[in-house]
Order: structure tokens, then sequence, then C-alpha cells
């Protein structure tokens, strides 16, 4: 397991307990999980909103209540998958419904942002990208 030297950042392992995922077990975890969203950080010296949203993963959790697992996607193989789901603004959260993505949302948003587009992202069925243009 290769998480970023930020406590923020590690804590969604070793205290929640989210899965971290990389190349080799994504598409079992995926098929695991009705709905998830993978947590890309980046690194944090570069991308400071990683710790950010790394405080706010947790909390869009908690506000819908089971309906998504969320995974932090091991550091060495972030930029791999990163082109598999075709973002390119970091940190970034990328929802999927099973093996399929419904969206990204990229960077650090409002609170109201981040309700608003979760819950448009978990109704849908389609593949959207939301948030900054990748």
């Amino acid at each position: 397991m290769s998480l970023p030297e930020s406590p923020v950042i590690r804590r969604l392992a070793e205290d929640f307990g989210y899965p971290v995922v990389d190349a080799e077990n994504l598409d079992a975890f995926l098929e695991r999980h009705r709905m998830s969203v993978l947590f890309f950080s980046g690194n944090p010296i570069r991308h400071p909103e990683a710790n950010d949203v790394a405080v706010v993963l947790p909390e869009l959790a908690r506000a819908f209540a089971g309906r998504f697992q969320p995974a932090v996607v091991d550091l060495d193989a972030q930029e791999t998958l990163q082109e598999r789901f075709g973002f390119t603004t970091w940190p970034a959260l990328v929802f999927m419904q099973g093996a399929r993505r419904l969206g990204t949302i990229t960077k650090m948003r409002d609170w109201n942002v981040y309700l608003d587009l979760t819950a448009r992202m978990l109704s849908q069925t389609a593949d959207a990208t939301l948030g900054t243009p990748s």
C-alpha cells in the first residue's frame, strides 16, 4: 500500500477503513460494490486541495449513508488509473456504478456543490464529467 505522506489522507485507510485500490485489485473492488467513489489524491505537495477533499470524503459518505463505498487509489497507481478514467485535474473523486464511470468531481468544492453533484451522479446511469472540465 502506497499512500501520500499526509496524515489526513492516510487516515482514510487507517482510521475509516477505506480500501486502497490499485490496478491489480480495482476491478474486483468495483465488482463487489454497486456504487463506489474512488479518491485520487495526487501528491498533496503539488495538489494541496487533496487534504481538503480527504476531509470532505468521509462527510460525504456520511451524508449519503451507505449509498456508496469510498476507496483510496494507491499513490503508485494513480497516474495509470487516471488515464483509464479520463480526468486531468487533481484531486478527483470518481463516481462509479460497478465498472461504469458516472462522473468526476475535481478540485475542492463548496459543500453544497458536493451534495448536489453527488446526488445527481448517484441517481444517473449515463457517463458524465462534472466539475472542472478535464
